[in-house]
């Protein structure tokens, strides 16, 4: 088994689903979820969504990097975050509000939990 690991989309079978009926707000958001690493409360990989909006609570620490898109994270206070190609965000437990996609958003992903 080797000890390091590429993250690609490459040779995975991504996972489709789309945010609970009772989380979206708009659109028809499909998320596409490449998981790469899984082990020990962490999770690794690439995560895609198209457009649309929808409520967050984050319950595990995250760390994401954006590759392509544009994507609007607003917090409960009204406090927006514009994700972009190059950024590189940590959301935190606890973090409440809402995902929007508004460019196909493709991000790599760490989850600790």
């Amino acid at each position: 088994m080797s000890m390091i690991a590429r993250v690609t989309r490459e040779g995975i079978t991504p996972e489709v689903t789309r945010p609970e009926a009772d989380r979206l707000i708009s659109g028809d958001p499909v998320h596409t979820t490449w998981s790469v690493e899984e082990q020990g409360g962490t999770y690794c990989g690439l995560w895609q969504s198209t457009p649309g909006k929808w409520r967050v609570n984050f319950t595990e620490w995250e760390y994401v990097h954006i590759h392509s898109g544009h994507s609007v994270v607003t917090d409960d206070t009204g406090t927006a975050t514009h994700l972009r190609a190059g950024d590189s965000y940590i959301l935190k437990v606890g973090f409440k509000g809402t995902w929007e996609v508004l460019e196909t958003t493709l991000k790599d992903y760490v989850i600790r939990g």
